[in-house]
């Protein structure tokens, strides 16, 4: 490790991590305040240190994990596991979190779309409001 992966950018950790496919995403993803460092939102400029509490969401997933290794260069992905190490309380979750959704306990079941009398009676329903 060289003197320039003591210090990166945090969308590029996130990057090189493969939680996102490209810096881009990841930028966007941390000012759009899914990621979280120590328990609060930062900026892609951050320089995350080893140690540090990541909160990551993507999609249904919530990710906790804490930062072992900086890098700065994208690598295949059994390396790229070296970087982080996921809580255990974190997989706890996201596969309980997988198990619902595979059961069909989360959303909303519907029958289809609805009759002519029942979007008669949405439309009252909004119109009376």
């Amino acid at each position: 490790m060289s003197e320039k992966d003591d210090q990166a950018r945090l969308d590029k950790w996130l990057w090189a991590a493969r939680f996102f496919k490209t810096r881009a995403l990841a930028k966007a993803a941390i000012e759009g305040g899914k990621v979280h460092c120590r328990g609060e939102r930062c900026k892609p400029s951050k320089e995350p240190r080893v140690g540090d509490e990541l909160l990551i969401r993507s999609g249904f997933d919530e990710r906790t994990v804490i930062v072992r290794v900086l890098s700065m260069v994208r690598r295949g992905a059994p390396e790229a596991q070296q970087l982080y190490e996921e809580t255990a309380d974190s997989i706890a979750r996201r596969e309980a979190a997988a198990a619902l959704r595979k059961a069909g306990a989360l959303g909303v079941q519907s029958d289809g779309r609805p009759t002519k009398k029942q979007r008669r009676q949405i439309h009252q329903f909004r119109d009376g409001q």
